[in-house]
């Protein structure tokens, strides 16, 4: 069995080695000459899977180790009877991560406090559940907008977006790109919705980068400069807007969801799924290929502000403004393209909050619910 891989998928020997023979191949140079006699195809979200892509090839089964699928053209895929498989929620703690720091990293800068705002979250699927989930925990106020749950569940508990526009001071997208039907999110902050936002907002995304209209916003913030931005995601990524990039406030390359845990994650569950597609079980745990962080505890002694806590053990595990520093350089040195794609390529180990467990003692236990709610473990001593 032949199995062509984005050479940037860690662990693929240890999870795929005992199934075939890999071929690696950067992931935007993978070509349908490389599956001309290819029976898997591994992937992740840089790699657009098509018919161009397809033509002629004897793939039986294809995986996306990534949570989005909207680089993969399912409906082809089902004209050739190719199986396939993704990995839903394998990096939603790690782009829950990313939202944290960057809010925090932001407020910081700012001079103001996350418990102040009301975050506005647009998708509530793995991502935006979670950080859901996590926000509130922290005592962070929320509304959430997505319009298909609402559909399905009853619209008692969702907003629509030009409530939350209206409403919350954080914006925060989370959505698939989908460009039809009654529920489409391509361009869903048109140039009218960002005109709406209220000054001071900071708007937020790690979801698509066509779900924003980027000429629109770049005009916001050029013109009024009233509102911040996070942009993780591009239109047009790697050729992101150069105008744009230098008017936001926190750039990052497309790495939100970069860990090596939702990495890992990611690669054992195509594992998993391709093993199930051989008739072949797999008995490969998660745990025997994630390795200990190198940072294992943290110890708080003394009361310290509880946002100010936050950033301390946050920034021991993971500080976006590397990843915003490391794009600045990279594009100033390549080029916006190459620039854009080493900072991928080579991006540095990173941990999710998870695996640090912070340990708490005299003052410093006051500190336990906001701490435990922001995704860290927590001992008290």
């Amino acid at each position: 069995m032949k199995l062509v891989i984005d050479a940037n998928i860690p662990a693929a020997d240890a999870c795929f080695g005992s199934l075939g023979a890999l071929t690696r191949v950067p992931g935007r140079e993978i070509t349908a000459a490389h599956l001309q006699d290819a029976d898997a195809l591994i992937v992740r979200s840089i790699t657009q899977v098509n018919d161009a892509l397809l033509a002629d090839s004897p793939l039986r089964f294809i995986g996306t180790c990534t949570i989005g699928t909207d680089h993969i053209d399912q409906a082809a895929l089902a004209q050739r009877n190719i199986a396939f498989a993704s990995a839903p929620g394998c990096n939603a703690e790690a782009v829950v991560d990313y939202v944290l720091m960057s809010l925090l990293t932001l407020a910081e800068r700012d001079g103001w406090t996350l418990n102040e705002r009301t975050v506005g979250i647009v998708g509530a699927g793995n991502v935006g559940s979670r950080l859901h989930a996590r926000l509130t925990a922290m005592g962070v106020a929320t509304l959430i907008c997505d319009p298909p749950r609402a559909a399905d569940e009853g619209e008692q508990a969702f907003y629509t977006i030009d409530e939350l526009i209206e409403r919350c001071d954080v914006l925060c997208l989370h959505t698939p790109l989908t460009r039809e039907g009654p529920h489409a999110t391509y361009q869903l902050l048109n140039a009218l919705r960002i005109d709406e936002l209220t000054p001071g907002c900071v708007l937020l995304n790690a979801g698509r980068g066509d779900c924003i209209d980027g000429l629109a916003l770049r005009g916001r913030l050029a013109g009024r400069g009233d509102i911040s931005a996070v942009l993780d995601v591009w239109e047009g990524e790697p050729e992101i807007d150069a105008g744009l990039h230098d008017l936001v406030s926190l750039a990052t390359p497309h790495i939100a969801g970069h860990s090596l845990d939702g990495k890992l994650r990611g690669t054992w569950m195509i594992q998993q799924a391709l093993s199930r597609h051989l008739g072949r079980p797999s008995a490969l745990s998660f745990a025997e290929i994630c390795p200990p962080p190198v940072l294992t505890s943290l110890h708080l002694q003394h009361a310290l502000p509880a946002e100010d806590a936050l950033r301390l053990c946050m920034r021991a595990v993971y500080d976006v403004r590397r990843d915003h520093d490391a794009l600045q350089r990279q594009m100033q040195r390549h080029g916006l393209r190459k620039g854009f794609d080493d900072c991928r390529a080579n991006y540095p180990l990173r941990r999710e909050f998870a695996t640090l467990n912070v340990q708490l003692s005299g003052e410093a236990v006051v500190l336990e619910g906001i701490l435990r709610g922001a995704g860290f473990r927590v001992q008290t001593m």
